[in-house]
């Protein structure tokens, strides 16, 4: 074996026999003493906790009365989802949940509902709120995965403290890391993307009968958790997991072409972990996913159109207007400022080029390289756009066209696969620059990244005030409202622009449903995705009111039509609350269809008998 493909991936060492049980006093030693050893890997794991801190600080320290600024619709979703998922804890286990869109319900595998971490974090929930929970998951998803991504660089790649530690900053903090922050925690929770990677590369080397002989054992381990990490990643996000796939894939595929001999030897080894794992994996999400595509409210394809969800080619080398050398103008070269994916600035795109040429007898790098271009090419959609122009030029995207499941990605986040593939040629380029006989390589060489990074590291998220939820709800008194079983109907009722009344749930630990809503369901033509559904006529009157202002005429027809779209909605009552858009205008025409209003708090309440 060449020492390049040895550096590639050196045997880790082997485990010391288990010892009996130290005295308390000998095992705070031993703390003491790997405290001490490790104190400059604590030092930058705290690093980059106060970093998200610092970036999410604007939600804190009263989240409930504070929102991300630019996506405040989907924050409301999550703390939905969360509240939803903190629900576990009080003996729901349903997968559909009958909450949201009554009387159909819920698909909630069909969802981004993060179900793993809401099941983690229920008792935060539960205690202090799923506005709480949102803030912290949204800080600890950055940190979290910085953290670990320098923990593969420093303890699998072997790479040197300050290497790993730049690269581990823009795995986690990097543009589209903060992009994605604006509410999306399915998307930013990657950190066991690293434990995935490493779960792989232990399989490898345990599987190579020239390193050490073939490990069974370890071969045996490893697949067990590879098929633990890929079932929990599932239940937290599945398309950050279908990147990863993809990615690795490629990955696999350009390492074994550079390295011939040695993917012959591991083959066996690694099918025999990669068989088994799978299987496992499989057995364990077998009803989960069919659930997902074929259970009650499920959906078959993606919701998203490809060619609108595109990267701009012009978006690579500018900057992302979260990071600090960005500004206003490079908006016009993405969707949103949640998908601000492919923003990585010209000198770290210079210095990534010049570090994989300078890299190329290394497998590793090459792999890496051969991945992130792939990627690249893949967010770029079917067709080309430069500078907001469609250039008609067809793009590798064009193959995955209609591939069932693959059309529910959104191509411009196949970047977000990039950038760690990126970040490890980037690392591999630093240490071997750091291994030069010019003395002053040792720190030039981190510099020169840290100079490329200080562009594209972000500001803090933009965050605004919201309004407190209504007394009705937050002293409880809606229970005396809804009858068990029962469903609140809000005026208006929400949508997947305004969802706020889902926000009123979620402070509850959705302890009532309401109808319609923000979610993905089979509504869309010949029962696609589509995002909510269907408004009852009285709905759509309502939406009206508050939209113009204006009391349409009101007579027999719409009563009795209330009366039915309030008996499909199993409605226990109706409820208004102070600031609604129109109110004065929304209470008429309620009271023109249901009758006199009772107040009770800061709201107008309609009881249905």
């Amino acid at each position: 074996m060449t020492s390049t493909a040895r550096a590639a991936y050196e045997v880790e060492p082997g485990t010391a026999p288990i010892a009996p049980a130290a005295p308390a006093g000998l095992r705070r030693t031993r703390l003491i003493s790997m405290a001490r050893t490790h104190r400059l890997d604590l030092m930058i794991g705290v690093l980059f906790l106060l970093a998200a801190g610092w970036l999410t600080h604007g939600l804190w320290p009263d989240p409930a009365h504070r929102a991300l600024a630019l996506n405040p619709a989907d924050q409301t979703l999550y703390e939905w989802f969360l509240a939803s998922d903190a629900r576990l804890l009080l003996g729901d286990f349903s997968l559909l949940s009958d909450r949201l869109n009554v009387p159909d319900g819920v698909n909630l595998m069909a969802n981004t509902t993060v179900i793993a971490l809401g099941a983690l974090f229920a008792p935060v929930t539960l205690l202090f709120g799923a506005a709480t929970t949102f803030a912290l998951i949204a800080a600890a998803n950055l940190a979290g995965t910085a953290i670990a991504w320098y923990l593969l660089f420093t303890r699998t790649l072997r790479a040197s403290r300050p290497a790993a530690a730049l690269g581990a900053t823009l795995c986690g903090f990097g543009p589209g890391m903060v992009s994605q922050s604006n509410s999306h925690l399915h998307m930013t929770a990657q950190w066991l993307v690293p434990v995935i990677v490493w779960l792989l590369v232990r399989m490898v080397r345990a599987a190579d009968p020239e390193h050490a002989g073939r490990d069974r054992r370890r071969i045996s381990t490893s697949a067990v958790g590879l098929a633990a990490a890929v079932t929990a990643q599932v239940f937290i996000g599945e398309e950050v997991l279908f990147l990863t796939a993809v990615s690795l894939t490629v990955f696999a595929v350009a390492y074994a072409l550079t390295s011939p001999r040695l993917a012959r030897r591991v083959l066996p080894g690694v099918a025999a972990g990669l068989i088994p794992a799978a299987l496992l994996a499989a057995a364990v999400l077998a009803f989960p996913l069919w659930f997902q595509f074929k259970g009650p409210q499920g959906v078959r394809n993606g919701l998203f159109s490809p060619a609108y969800f595109s990267a701009d080619l012009a978006s690579f080398p500018a900057f992302s207007p979260l990071s600090l050398a960005g500004g206003p103008d490079a908006e016009r070269l993405s969707t949103g400022p949640s998908e601000y994916n492919t923003f990585l600035g010209w000198p770290l795109l210079v210095l990534g080029l010049l570090a994989a040429g300078w890299l190329l007898r290394r497998p590793v790098a090459v792999a890496c390289t051969t991945a992130a271009v792939v990627m690249a090419a893949l967010s770029l959609g079917p067709e080309l756009v430069v500078h907001g122009h469609r250039t008609a030029v067809a793009t590798p995207y064009t193959l995955l066209l209609e591939l069932p499941v693959i059309d529910g990605a959104l191509p411009m986040r196949f970047a977000l696969a990039l950038v760690p593939l990126l970040a490890t040629v980037l690392v591999l380029a630093v240490d071997r620059a750091r291994g030069l006989r010019w003395p002053a390589a040792r720190w030039v060489a981190p510099a020169v990244l840290a100079a490329a990074l200080v562009p594209v590291l972000p500001a803090p998220l933009p965050t605004t005030d919201r309004p407190p939820v209504p007394e009705f709800f937050s002293a409880g008194r809606w229970r005396d409202c809804v009858r068990p079983t029962g469903v609140l109907v809000p005026v208006p009722l929400p949508t997947p622009s305004e969802p706020w009344a889902m926000r009123w749930a979620a402070s509850q630990d959705v302890g009532f449903a309401m109808p319609e809503g923000f979610f993905i369901g089979p509504y869309g033509d010949d029962h696609g995705a589509s995002m909510g559904t269907y408004k009852q006529p009285t709905s759509a009157l309502l939406a009206d009111v508050a939209r113009l202002g204006v009391i349409p005429p009101i007579g027999p027809r719409e009563r009795q039509q209330a009366r039915q779209d309030l008996d499909f909605w199993n409605a226990s009552c109706v409820v208004l609350v102070d600031g609604a858009p129109h109110a004065e205008s929304l209470r008429g025409t309620v009271e023109a269809l249901l009758g006199p209003a009772t107040r009770d708090a800061d709201v107008w309440l309609w009881k249905v008998r």
